[in-house]
C-alpha cells in the first residue's frame, strides 16, 4: 500500500494513491473530516461505517458498528467532532469522533433515510426521507425543530413509509445557514428558508438524484439518474447581523451551554433556532 503523501506533486496527479479495502458491500457514500486532518469516513451497504487515516497509509482506526441495515449517506459536523451518519429502516444515528461512540439515535421518520447534511455552524442538522420529509434536527437535544413537507397533506406513519412519488432524494444546506435545499421524485427541486415551512422557490427536475451549493452558495448543482447535472442561481438574501451573531456563537456553543447564558428567553430561542 502506497504512503499518502501530505503534498501531491505533479508526477503523482492521476495516480492512484491508496486503495481502502475492507467493506464487504457497495460502498455509498464518503466524508472528509473538515478539519483538514485526512480522517475519511466511508459509508456502506454492509451495515458499517469505517473510519480511515489517509496520514498514516490509510489505516482503518475504527468500525462504527449500531445500523441493523444499509447505510446511505454521513456528513461531518462542522468542527469534526460529529458524525451525522443515516441509512435504511428510519436510521438516522449521531457519533462522538474524539471517542467514536455513538451519541443517540434520532427518532422521527417513517421511512429509509438517505441523505444528511449539517449547517454552517454545527448547530442544525438536515435529513431527506423517503417518507416524503426532510426534517430538521438539534443535533445536541435530538429535537426536531422544523419539517419540510414534499406531499400535502403529509402522509401518515402507517402510509408514509411505502412507495410514493415525493420520496425526497438529497438535501443540501447553503453556506449562509439560512437556506436548504431539497430534490424530490416529484420532478422538483426546492429552495426553503430554515424559519418558513414552504418552499421560497421551486423548479423543474426529472430523475434528481444529489444536490450541493457552491462555496459562496450562489449555485446550487444537481444530478440525475440519467448523467445530466444542472445548476441553478440560488435564492439570495444579506444575512441579518441577528442571524450573523447567531451562528457565530453556535459555532463554539453547543445548545446545552447556551441555555446555560444569562439572556433573556426570546434571545435564548432565538440562539436556539427556535423562532
Amino acid at each position: 500500500m502506497a504512503s499518502f503523501p501530505a503534498r501531491v506533486n505533479e508526477k503523482e496527479i492521476g495516480k492512484l494513491l491508496l486503495n481502502l479495502v475492507d467493506h464487504t458491500e457497495v460502498v455509498r457514500d464518503l466524508t472528509f473530516a473538515p478539519d483538514g486532518s485526512l480522517i475519511l469516513v466511508s459509508a456502506s451497504r454492509d451495515k458499517t461505517l469505517r473510519v480511515w487515516d489517509l496520514k498514516d497509509d490509510g489505516n482503518m482506526m475504527k468500525v462504527l458498528r449500531g445500523h441493523q441495515n444499509w447505510v446511505y449517506s454521513c456528513a461531518f459536523s462542522p468542527d469534526s467532532s460529529l458524525l451525522c451518519s443515516v441509512g435504511a429502516s428510519k436510521a438516522v444515528f449521531l457519533w462522538n469522533m474524539d471517542k467514536y461512540t455513538m451519541i443517540r439515535k434520532l427518532e422521527g421518520h417513517h421511512h429509509d433515510v438517505v441523505a444528511c447534511d449539517f449547517s454552517p455552524d454545527g448547530a442544525l442538522l438536515a435529513t431527506a426521507s423517503y417518507d416524503t420529509r426532510v426534517y430538521i434536527w438539534d443535533p445536541h437535544t435530538g429535537d426536531i425543530l422544523m419539517e419540510f413537507g414534499h406531499l400535502f397533506p403529509p402522509p401518515t406513519p402507517i402510509f408514509a413509509g411505502g412507495a410514493n412519488d415525493r420520496w425526497v432524494r438529497s438535501v443540501s444546506f447553503s453556506h449562509d445557514g439560512l437556506h436548504v435545499a431539497s430534490l424530490a421524485d416529484d420532478k422538483m427541486v426546492r429552495f426553503w428558508r430554515i424559519d418558513e415551512d414552504y418552499p421560497v422557490q421551486v423548479a423543474p427536475l426529472s430523475n434528481g438524484l444529489c444536490c450541493a451549493f457552491s462555496t459562496d452558495g450562489s449555485v446550487l448543482a444537481a444530478g440525475t439518474h440519467d448523467g445530466s447535472v444542472y445548476f441553478w442561481a440560488t435564492p439570495r438574501q444579506v444575512p441579518s447581523l441577528q442571524h450573523l451573531c447567531r451562528m457565530s456563537i453556535r459555532r463554539v456553543m453547543p445548545t446545552q451551554e447556551v441555555r446555560e447564558l444569562p439572556i433573556p428567553s426570546k434571545v435564548l430561542e432565538f440562539l436556539s433556532y427556535r423562532v
